[in-house]
Protein backbone atom coordinates (compact mmCIF):
# COMPACT_ATOMS: atom_id res chain seq x y z
CA UNK A 1 0.00 0.00 0.00
CA UNK A 2 1.41 2.95 -1.44
CA UNK A 3 0.45 6.26 0.04
CA UNK A 4 -0.15 7.83 -3.51
CA UNK A 5 -3.72 7.12 -4.97
CA UNK A 6 -4.57 5.35 -7.95
CA UNK A 7 -4.59 7.51 -11.10
CA UNK A 8 -8.05 7.49 -12.85
CA UNK A 9 -9.80 8.03 -16.50
CA UNK A 10 -7.67 9.18 -18.97
CA UNK A 11 -3.94 9.24 -16.52
CA UNK A 12 -4.92 5.66 -15.81
CA UNK A 13 -4.79 5.10 -19.64
CA UNK A 14 -1.65 6.60 -20.33
CA UNK A 15 -0.18 5.04 -17.15
CA UNK A 16 -0.58 1.61 -18.66
CA UNK A 17 1.41 3.09 -20.97
CA UNK A 18 4.44 3.96 -19.22
CA UNK A 19 5.98 0.62 -17.27
CA UNK A 20 5.53 0.91 -13.47
CA UNK A 21 9.10 -0.36 -12.82
CA UNK A 22 12.65 1.27 -13.81
CA UNK A 23 14.06 -1.12 -17.12
CA UNK A 24 17.31 -2.07 -16.03
CA UNK A 25 17.80 -3.92 -19.37
CA UNK A 26 17.38 -0.72 -21.40
CA UNK A 27 20.51 0.86 -20.20
CA UNK A 28 22.83 -1.76 -21.24
CA UNK A 29 22.92 -0.84 -24.88
CA UNK A 30 22.69 2.85 -24.52
CA UNK A 31 26.08 2.47 -22.68
CA UNK A 32 27.45 0.09 -24.31
CA UNK A 33 27.08 2.51 -27.15
CA UNK A 34 28.55 5.28 -25.91
CA UNK A 35 31.56 3.20 -24.98
CA UNK A 36 32.11 1.80 -28.12
CA UNK A 37 31.81 5.64 -29.60
CA UNK A 38 34.14 6.99 -26.86
CA UNK A 39 36.81 4.07 -27.89
CA UNK A 40 36.03 4.43 -31.89
CA UNK A 41 36.87 8.29 -31.18
CA UNK A 42 40.00 7.50 -29.45
CA UNK A 43 41.46 5.31 -31.72
CA UNK A 44 40.70 7.66 -34.52
CA UNK A 45 42.51 10.31 -32.39
CA UNK A 46 45.21 7.73 -32.47
CA UNK A 47 45.29 7.07 -35.98
CA UNK A 48 44.89 11.18 -36.91
CA UNK A 49 48.25 12.06 -34.73
CA UNK A 50 50.17 9.03 -35.65
CA UNK A 51 49.44 10.61 -39.56
CA UNK A 52 50.01 13.93 -38.35
CA UNK A 53 53.35 12.91 -36.87
CA UNK A 54 54.77 11.11 -39.80
CA UNK A 55 53.76 14.13 -42.21
CA UNK A 56 55.80 16.16 -39.88
CA UNK A 57 58.85 13.77 -39.72
CA UNK A 58 58.83 13.75 -43.73
CA UNK A 59 58.20 17.37 -44.16
CA UNK A 60 61.72 18.02 -41.29
CA UNK A 61 63.38 15.73 -44.10
CA UNK A 62 62.74 17.84 -46.85
CA UNK A 63 63.28 21.05 -45.47
CA UNK A 64 66.59 19.38 -44.13
CA UNK A 65 67.02 18.62 -48.38
CA UNK A 66 66.33 21.74 -49.95
CA UNK A 67 68.61 23.22 -47.50
CA UNK A 68 71.59 21.08 -48.32
CA UNK A 69 70.43 21.65 -52.23
CA UNK A 70 70.15 25.20 -51.63
CA UNK A 71 73.56 25.46 -50.04
CA UNK A 72 74.91 23.15 -52.82
CA UNK A 73 73.29 25.97 -55.62
CA UNK A 74 74.81 28.91 -53.80
CA UNK A 75 78.06 27.35 -53.88
CA UNK A 76 77.97 26.66 -57.67
CA UNK A 77 76.81 29.96 -58.22
CA UNK A 78 79.90 31.79 -56.29
CA UNK A 79 82.10 28.91 -58.22
CA UNK A 80 80.39 30.17 -61.27
CA UNK A 81 80.95 33.66 -61.02
CA UNK A 82 84.88 33.51 -59.95
CA UNK A 83 85.38 31.59 -63.09
CA UNK A 84 83.19 34.16 -64.80
CA UNK A 85 84.67 37.13 -63.35
CA UNK A 86 86.75 39.36 -65.93
CA UNK A 87 90.55 39.15 -64.16
CA UNK A 88 89.86 35.47 -64.19
CA UNK A 89 89.10 34.76 -67.23
CA UNK A 90 91.97 36.74 -68.59
CA UNK A 91 94.20 35.04 -66.42
CA UNK A 92 92.80 31.52 -67.62
CA UNK A 93 93.58 33.03 -71.59
CA UNK A 94 97.12 33.93 -70.37
CA UNK A 95 97.49 30.25 -69.15
CA UNK A 96 96.30 29.13 -72.79
CA UNK A 97 98.08 31.67 -74.51
CA UNK A 98 95.49 33.49 -75.65
CA UNK A 99 96.84 37.49 -75.88
CA UNK A 100 94.43 40.79 -76.05
CA UNK A 101 93.41 41.71 -79.81
CA UNK A 102 93.53 44.53 -81.85
CA UNK A 103 91.29 47.12 -82.99
CA UNK A 104 88.62 45.23 -84.45
CA UNK A 105 86.79 45.99 -88.07
CA UNK A 106 83.45 45.65 -89.21
CA UNK A 107 81.81 44.94 -92.48
CA UNK A 108 78.26 46.37 -93.21
CA UNK A 109 75.66 44.50 -94.54
CA UNK A 110 76.53 46.35 -98.22
CA UNK A 111 80.31 44.82 -97.78
CA UNK A 112 81.75 47.73 -96.50
CA UNK A 113 84.67 48.08 -94.19
CA UNK A 114 83.74 50.46 -91.41
CA UNK A 115 87.13 51.16 -89.19
CA UNK A 116 90.71 50.15 -89.10
CA UNK A 117 91.97 46.33 -88.02
CA UNK A 118 95.41 46.50 -86.65
CA UNK A 119 96.92 43.25 -85.01
CA UNK A 120 97.32 42.28 -81.59
CA UNK A 121 100.31 43.57 -79.83
CA UNK A 122 103.60 41.66 -80.51
CA UNK A 123 104.99 41.82 -76.97
CA UNK A 124 101.88 40.06 -75.93
CA UNK A 125 102.23 37.37 -78.19
CA UNK A 126 105.90 36.24 -77.40
CA UNK A 127 104.82 34.66 -74.45
CA UNK A 128 103.56 31.82 -76.55
CA UNK A 129 101.08 29.41 -75.99
CA UNK A 130 101.11 26.70 -73.33
CA UNK A 131 99.56 23.65 -73.37
CA UNK A 132 97.66 21.96 -70.86
CA UNK A 133 98.75 19.58 -68.51
CA UNK A 134 97.16 16.92 -69.21
CA UNK A 135 98.42 17.84 -73.25
CA UNK A 136 101.74 18.28 -71.91
CA UNK A 137 102.42 14.39 -70.80
CA UNK A 138 101.83 13.33 -74.28
CA UNK A 139 104.69 13.52 -76.71
CA UNK A 140 103.89 15.30 -80.44
CA UNK A 141 104.99 13.21 -83.46
CA UNK A 142 107.93 14.42 -85.70
CA UNK A 143 106.44 15.71 -88.88
CA UNK A 144 106.82 13.64 -91.52
CA UNK A 145 107.86 16.56 -94.17
CA UNK A 146 109.96 19.48 -93.03
CA UNK A 147 108.08 22.37 -92.73
CA UNK A 148 108.70 25.05 -95.28
CA UNK A 149 109.60 28.86 -94.13
CA UNK A 150 106.24 30.85 -94.89
CA UNK A 151 106.00 32.76 -97.73
CA UNK A 152 105.45 36.52 -97.46
CA UNK A 153 103.75 38.35 -100.47
CA UNK A 154 106.13 40.68 -101.88
CA UNK A 155 105.14 44.35 -102.84
CA UNK A 156 103.96 47.88 -101.84
CA UNK A 157 100.44 46.49 -100.18
CA UNK A 158 102.19 43.75 -97.93
CA UNK A 159 102.12 44.69 -94.48
CA UNK A 160 103.24 43.06 -91.53
CA UNK A 161 101.79 44.03 -87.89
CA UNK A 162 104.87 45.95 -86.19
CA UNK A 163 105.41 45.63 -82.28
CA UNK A 164 102.60 47.97 -80.47
CA UNK A 165 100.16 47.27 -83.20
CA UNK A 166 101.13 49.35 -86.05
CA UNK A 167 101.24 48.41 -89.80
CA UNK A 168 104.44 48.72 -91.37
CA UNK A 169 105.66 47.36 -94.96
CA UNK A 170 107.23 43.47 -95.39
CA UNK A 171 110.60 42.97 -96.39
CA UNK A 172 110.82 41.78 -99.67
CA UNK A 173 112.88 38.98 -100.49
CA UNK A 174 113.94 38.12 -103.72
CA UNK A 175 112.29 34.75 -105.42
CA UNK A 176 114.65 32.74 -106.52
CA UNK A 177 114.01 32.09 -110.26
CA UNK A 178 112.42 34.83 -111.12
Amino acid sequence: MSGKPAPRGRAARLARLIPAGRARAARTPFVLLVVLLLGGGLLGLLVLNSALSEGSFELDDIQHRTKSLTDEEQALQRDIDAYSAPDALQRRARELGMVPGGDPAFLGPDGSVKGVPSAAPRSAARTGPRAPEALTAIPSPAPATPTAPPITPAGPAATTPAPGGALRAAPTTPTPGR
